[in-house]
């Protein structure tokens, strides 16, 4: 089997065969600044999908149709992941063979694997010099950049490819001395992978394939500027991809400037519609809402609550703990330590009801959470998609609740319109047989409990001659950036972050 690799520039500009080095098609050709063409059908607050020029390749049925390398295939079948979801499907053939690609699919539609098992298979073989890395992965976040490594690991093990994940809130020395060492793979977030090279820990100058993940995100969160001068620095004959579960105007830029001739694929063109999610709209009454709520997270089984700010996210936390309800916070004034472990125990079960600002709405995937619930709905529709988008992942099964009261209800009705959204809408008080027919909710202990360290968590004493005290790399069960020893202090009020 021919196995697609990533060769020189030379290769490039000789070769017009889209199965060659990086592409093909683009070889010789400049990158083109093309507008998107006009399509009515485009869903709303999003840009009409590029035309492609360049015919696709077909899409496979099965992942040993594709030519990637045998380490990549077996690590597929010791993962017990047999069957390509869309998107891997469609995509897949085309980015191994260098195209650019433009994937749009909602959260939980098999993105990672789709850009991470390309970028993999063309890089394989090849070992990167010193703060040189080969590919990059960038994200918003600093759980989606977890939650990337941790996807990849097993397979860019198999083809013995290093990962480094540059996150903030994170020791910056640790993760300098991982790319010293050399990583062909770095997953970043922008504004730490940008201090990293204002150091000259990093240089980008060889980086053939580069992706960009819920690139919609990174934009609304204010990093364009940056994304752009990092995209500016790596090959400029490499090949790009951008994947997102919505794609804004904002995007347009992006799609514009960096892809050429992209592959376009768009799953579910809602950016929503999921059909094993049920979507609720409970319309409760301000003074029952707090008795609601709580109800709900003494549910049987994991819930993930959103609210709009971290001051709420800790009062109700707390109020939850001193109720009986195994609760954890999670928001932007955690460190990162803190959240990492907060996640961890919550996957766990240790803790069954995560309380959390909008941080957690993308990058997080918990395996059979089957409900989220809007304790303050949010004021976006990708948003409500978003935070929706942690529960009925990979073809599961879950409910997205959202609370209303009767002054919300207008606002709520317009961003259910935007999101494409048909709710199923019941009014509902604390203690009804409706309320728990939906949620599952029921009465408190009403016993405080105090969350604290399972066995297997407590902390060992720090050894700075562990080489896994000077990576920068991330494997299965550790934190990121190597930190799983660090003790992270308490509050009083999150006490299981």
């Amino acid at each position: 089997m021919n196995r697609t690799r990533i060769n020189d520039r030379s290769a490039r500009t000789r070769s017009g065969n889209p199965g060659s080095a990086m592409g093909g098609n683009r070889s010789g050709s400049p990158r083109r600044a093309e507008g998107p063409g006009r399509r009515r059908t485009s869903p709303q607050g999003e840009f009409a999908l590029p035309k492609t020029v360049t015919s696709a390749l077909p899409a496979v049925e099965a992942f040993a149709d594709l030519d990637m390398p045998a380490q990549l295939l077996a690590a597929l079948g010791h993962e017990g992941v047999t069957v390509p979801f869309p998107i891997q499907a469609a995509t897949l053939p085309n980015s191994l063979a260098g195209r650019d690609v433009l994937g749009r699919g909602r959260t939980g539609s098999g993105k990672t694997l789709a850009f991470g098992l390309a970028l993999l298979a063309r890089t394989a073989g090849r070992r990167a010099e010193p703060r040189l890395p080969l590919a990059l992965v960038l994200v918003p976040t600093r759980e989606l950049a977890q939650q990337v490594t941790d996807a990849l690991t097993p397979y860019a093990r198999s083809v013995r490819l290093r990962l480094a994940t540059v996150v903030g809130g994170m020791p910056i020395g640790r993760q300098a001395a991982g790319l010293r060492t050399g990583a062909e793979v770095v997953v970043a977030t922008p504004g730490r992978l940008k201090d990293l090279i204002d150091r000259g820990d990093c240089r980008l100058d060889q980086v053939a394939v580069t992706v960009l993940d819920e690139a919609d995100q990174m934009t609304d969160m204010g990093f364009m500027p940056q994304v752009t001068e990092l995209l500016d620095q790596v090959r400029p004959d490499g090949q790009r991809m951008l994947f997102s579960a919505t794609l804004d105007r904002n995007v347009d830029l992006l799609v514009r400037r960096y892809l050429t001739d992209p592959v376009v694929h768009s799953v579910d063109p809602s950016a929503g519609a999921v059909t094993t999610m049920e979507h609720h709209v409970l319309h409760v009454h301000g003074a029952d809402k707090h008795r609601t709520t709580t109800e709900i997270a003494a549910r049987d089984g994991r819930v993930i609550m959103f609210l709009d700010t971290k001051h709420a996210v800790d009062r109700l936390t707390e109020h939850l703990l001193n109720s009986g309800v195994r609760a954890a916070s999670l928001h932007g004034g955690k460190s990162q330590p803190q959240r990492t472990k907060t996640l961890s125990r919550f996957k766990s079960g240790h803790v069954t009801v995560l309380v959390a600002t909008n941080v957690a709405a993308r990058g997080i995937h918990v395996d059979n959470l089957d409900l989220v619930v809007n304790v303050d709905p949010p004021s976006d529709h990708k948003d409500y998609l978003h935070r929706g988008g942690r529960t009925a992942r990979a073809g599961e099964s879950g409910s997205v609740v959202t609370l209303v009261t009767p002054q919300q209800r207008r606002a709520m009705s317009r961003l259910m319109a935007a999101a494409g959204i048909t709710p199923q809408t019941t009014e509902v008080r604390s203690g009804e047989a409706e309320l728990s027919r939906i949620t599952g909710a029921q009465a408190p202990s009403g016993v405080p409990v105090t969350i604290t360290a399972p066995a297997t968590e407590r902390p060992r004493r720090a050894d700075s001659s562990s080489p896994r005290g000077r990576r920068g790399r991330v494997g299965r069960g550790r934190s990121a950036g190597g930190t799983g020893r660090r003790t992270a202090p308490r509050s009083s009020v999150d006490a299981a972050a």
